[in-house]
């Protein structure tokens, strides 16, 4: 994993409309507090970000903060879907109409139901660790006991799932299904077009997950996605915990994909 030096000018926080302090610097991975900083993360809240340029020369993703895991919360629901999408191929077959509607509303409501069919139809836990093996995932634990929510991974495992999605390079991924993830990630619902989408200024892609963890009534808060922005196009995404609200966390994760892209952007 390439770390990249985050480098955030005067000018560049004047375009981030206030969305972190000017003239910060931190060299990403080995202090993530100096991110956690220029994002102004709340005290207790964590907070991490991978950018990948896809029009650029680089093959690895510039990571800002500690790329540890997080619990994915929904942002699972697309890796779901890729391994239904795996599952459905390999017997040779097109998902059923059942399968079709589940998944529709899964990406675009995040319906937890779904989430919990779909869940099931990959073979729990174990499907998902061997798509995810396939889909070149290497830091993504699967949550047990059905718990999908509690799936964790990382921001830079993220990033390969959705080059997996949008990349340009040979995938597990047909094009069909590749095709059919990316749509679905444009027409979220109103209300959940928050997050990486914030970084974008035309086109986006996206998928949110948002869990009140009732151990601590704290709330993980995570964004994934493609985003274009100055004529680039990125894959980002944002993982965060520790968020004293929902609303912090939106805010945290939006301040910090701004960040990371304009950052990223600036190299």
């Amino acid at each position: 994993m390439l770390n990249r030096t985050l480098a955030v000018v005067a000018t560049a926080a004047t375009l981030l409309a206030g969305a972190a302090p000017a003239a910060l610097a931190a060299t990403s991975g080995s202090n993530p507090a100096t991110f956690r900083t220029t994002v102004r993360a709340p005290a207790g809240a964590h907070v991490s970000a991978a950018v990948l340029d896809l029009d650029g020369g680089g093959r690895a993703p510039a990571v800002y903060g500690d790329d540890t895991p997080y619990d994915t919360a929904s942002i699972v629901k697309v890796d779901i879907l890729a391994s239904l999408l795996l599952h459905a191929r390999d017997h040779r077959r097109a998902l059923t109409p059942r399968e079709s509607a589940l998944a529709q509303v899964m990406i675009r409501h995040s319906d937890n139901n779904a989430a919990d069919a779909l869940w099931h139809s990959i073979g729990g836990a174990p499907g998902l660790a061997s798509a995810n093996k396939r889909l070149g995932l290497t830091s993504t634990t699967p949550g047990t006991r059905g718990r999908w929510g509690l799936t964790r991974t990382t921001a830079g495992d993220q990033i390969r799932l959705l080059r997996a999605v949008f990349g340009s390079g040979p995938t597990a991924l047909d094009t069909a299904s590749r095709d059919r993830i990316a749509t679905l990630m444009t027409e979220i619902s109103a209300d959940q077009s928050w997050g990486v989408s914030a970084a974008a200024d035309a086109g986006w892609a996206l998928k949110n997950g948002w869990l009140m963890r009732s151990t601590t009534d704290l709330w993980d808060i995570n964004s994934v996605g493609r985003v274009t922005a100055g004529g680039h196009h990125y894959l980002v995404a944002v993982l965060s915990n520790g968020n004293a609200s929902m609303p912090d966390g939106v805010n945290l994760v939006e301040r910090a994909a701004r960040t990371a892209v304009t950052a990223t952007a600036a190299h």
